[in-house]
């Protein structure tokens, strides 16, 4: 691709004909030495969803957040979470049944809405999880690609009455919060710092729906290509065998990398050019939107050997990757400020899946990535699933 299109170029659409870069030099450009040239805030349904939530702030309102937001989420405090994490996934599994046939995108989703409300809100929402599994599948396609791309203000009805029931919930978490105990969380550094609750709700929002939506595909992806290949399932689950209370597995952290380098959940980034700038020669004006491709950044020939084939090896210590050729969530000052808190999560999922559970695949040939809100396997991740203590050996 890049042989024919360049590493910049402009997609012409009617109405609409961003930018599209990509490689490192692109991404470093985009995320640091020209980012005060570019916002975050652009006119889509994102900034409308997601309204004033941290990841559609600019300039010193996005670093106030960043600040208050930052110590329930640093590895420092992460270990304090593990064993919670560990007993949503162990009660959340209880429910399946040996030889039960399971839908993996679907499953991830409710471990990771059930942790992540409970470590960054001290909410059990295993119980409310009728209530808000609706509102929170229609959020997410609310914000996926769509014909609003081309026509910015089509109509799109039956959305609202779902973010009511969304906002409403995290409105009375507040209140409750308020008037209640203190925990440390999230929560309660949003709420010590004098915050409405219209303002604590929108920083909770944009967590609940981006945070656990990229979490939950990474899990998925690795699933898909764990069914895909099996040499690396046998000899990851070998390595997480022997392992006792331990999340930083070198093997573990392998098949991480190299399932966010294949398929980043967060694929693309966008700005709105508020200065006009240079990207690799073109000349990108005021207004314009241009769009940053991780997903082709992570795939550049340059920088990847072989990029469209899944080798976990290809992250073995010592093999150094070219400065910003390895963004799968973004980087600089900004990059997402729940990668750490998302990836430890997913690891002590995975870890205590895989350990309890042997997994076969039903259809890992037919999975193909699908752009919504974040990058999915499609058209499902099936697996039939076994506790492991119920498996004969080979």
């Amino acid at each position: 691709m890049f042989t024919h299109v360049g590493r910049i170029f402009q997609i012409p659409l009617p109405f609409f004909h961003p930018f599209v870069a990509a490689g490192a030099e692109a991404a470093r450009q985009v995320l640091v030495t020209d980012r005060h040239k570019l916002l975050w805030r652009s006119p889509d349904p994102v900034t409308d969803l997601l309204d004033q939530g941290l990841l559609v702030m600019d300039g010193n309102e996005q670093d106030r957040y960043r600040e208050l937001m930052q110590p329930s989420l640093i590895l420092d405090v992460l270990p304090s979470y593990f064993d919670l994490m560990y007993e949503k996934v162990k009660i959340f599994t209880e429910e399946w049944q040996n030889g039960q046939e399971v839908e993996m995108l679907v499953e991830c989703r409710k471990i990771t809405l059930l942790i992540i409300m409970e470590t960054l809100c001290s909410e059990d929402a295993w119980r409310d999880i009728q209530q808000i599994w609706k509102p929170i599948l229609k959020s997410i396609e609310y914000i996926s690609p769509g014909p609003w791309i081309l026509w910015r203000r089509i109509p799109r009805p039956g959305y609202q009455k779902y973010f009511t029931i969304l906002d409403d919930y995290l409105f009375e978490i507040i209140r409750t919060r308020r008037a209640g105990s203190k925990k440390q969380d999230l929560l309660a550094n949003l709420l010590d710092e004098g915050l409405t609750n219209k303002q604590i709700k929108e920083q909770m929002r944009a967590m609940l729906i981006a945070g656990h939506d990229t979490g939950t595909e990474l899990l998925a992806w690795i699933f898909t290509l764990l069914g895909q290949n099996p040499e690396v399932y046998s000899k990851l689950f070998e390595e997480l065998d022997k392992s006792i209370g331990q999340y930083i597995l070198k093997y573990l952290d392998e098949v991480f990398k190299e399932t966010l380098r294949l398929y980043p959940p967060i694929n693309i980034g966008n700005r709105m050019v508020n200065e006009k700038m240079l990207i690799d020669g073109e000349s990108i004006a005021p207004g314009e939107m241009p769009f940053y491709s991780i997903f082709l950044t992570l795939h550049v020939p340059q920088c990847w050997e072989k990029p469209g084939e899944f080798c976990p090896d290809r992250f073995t210590a010592g093999k150094k990757q070219t400065a910003f050729s390895y963004i799968p969530f973004d980087g600089g000052p900004l990059a997402f400020i729940g990668a750490a808190f998302g990836q430890v999560e997913a690891r002590i999922e995975i870890t205590n899946l895989i350990k309890t559970f042997q997994f076969d695949a039903q259809n890992p040939n037919r999975i193909f990535p699908y752009m919504g809100a974040a990058l999915e396997p499609r058209p499902a991740v099936m697996m039939v699933v076994n506790r492991r203590e119920n498996v004969s050996p080979n």
